[in-house]
């Protein structure tokens, strides 16, 4: 029987509806709307069509949308400058730097100029440390949207076995740390592992993040598997394609998510989540400094 669809999309849009109504009983009590800054530098085309999508997202909920859009000459200490004045700007809870940046920029030293109660990606290392010490604020957007995506067909992913193909900082690594927080046990794979097949065979959820198109062949997915396909590549004809072989996974996993339209959508709705968090944890006077 062929794999039904985990719907990212649609998910995605009921909880952006649910944010609206949250955000609207906040401002009806008189606080400020959560406000979001996003800083693109350069004229990527993606990004710029990603920065875009979450500005319209953010209209969506209620959540105010501040952009700059800087040249692509801008320099670190610029970057880092401008992060600096809106760490200390009360009017601003969320801070977001779309990547890739250009070369001049090390995205390490932006990430972590970044207060971690703005940190809205979930990328800075105090937000990912939480998470390991399961103590998790400002989670991961991309790994945290999956969780909710597993949450639709899994009442409980406890002794479940669980893959993850990929260890970015940004996906793969909190992606693990999620899994293993919901008692699942956990196995990272990465360019130096041997066997990936006989890994990925034994796993009752396999997440790929990497960013090679159906490295994850459909044959080696276990029976009733669960698939979450978080690669989305250009191949020559414009078309998209995942990390995972879509048709033949399908017709062995029970679960697979669509490229696009799965986890594509989860992350922008987490974002917009993480915001409103970040300005209820700032109402509460619940921030950390560190070196802001």
């Amino acid at each position: 029987m062929p794999a039904q669809s985990l719907d990212g999309k649609g998910l995605s849009e009921r909880i952006i509806a649910d944010l609206a109504v949250r955000v609207s009983a906040r401002v009806t009590a008189g606080m400020t709307a959560p406000a979001l800054a996003v800083i693109l530098v350069g004229s990527d085309p993606a990004s710029g069509i990603y920065v875009r999508n979450k500005r319209n997202a953010c209209l969506k909920a209620g959540i105010h949308s501040i952009l700059y859009d800087l040249p692509v000459t801008t320099t670190q200490a610029e970057v880092l400058a401008l992060i600096g004045e809106l760490n200390h700007n009360t009017g601003v809870h969320g801070i977001l730097v779309q990547m890739p940046l250009p070369p001049q920029i090390d995205p390490t030293a932006v990430i972590e100029r970044i207060c971690p109660g703005k940190d809205v990606d979930g990328f800075h290392p105090y937000n990912i440390g939480r998470l390991a010490v399961r103590m998790p604020t400002l989670r991961s957007c991309t790994p945290y949207g999956v969780m909710r995506l597993l949450a639709m067909v899994h009442d409980d992913l406890k002794g479940m076995s669980a893959v993850v193909v990929g260890s970015s900082n940004h996906v793969g690594r909190p992606m693990g740390l999620e899994l293993l927080l919901a008692g699942c046990t956990v196995t990272t794979c990465h360019r130096f592992t041997h066997n990936l097949d006989a890994f990925v065979a034994q796993a009752d959820i396999v997440v790929v993040a990497v960013g090679k198109p159906e490295l994850v062949k459909g044959a080696w997915i276990k029976p009733g598997a669960t698939v979450v396909d978080v690669g989305i590549n250009r191949m020559a004809d414009g078309s998209l394609r995942g990390d995972v072989e879509f048709a033949a996974a399908g017709e062995r996993a029970a679960w697979i998510t669509p490229v696009p339209g799965g986890v594509g959508p989860m992350t922008v709705a987490m974002l917009l989540e993480n915001t409103l968090l970040a300005a209820q944890l700032a109402d509460a006077a619940i921030r950390v400094d560190l070196d802001c």
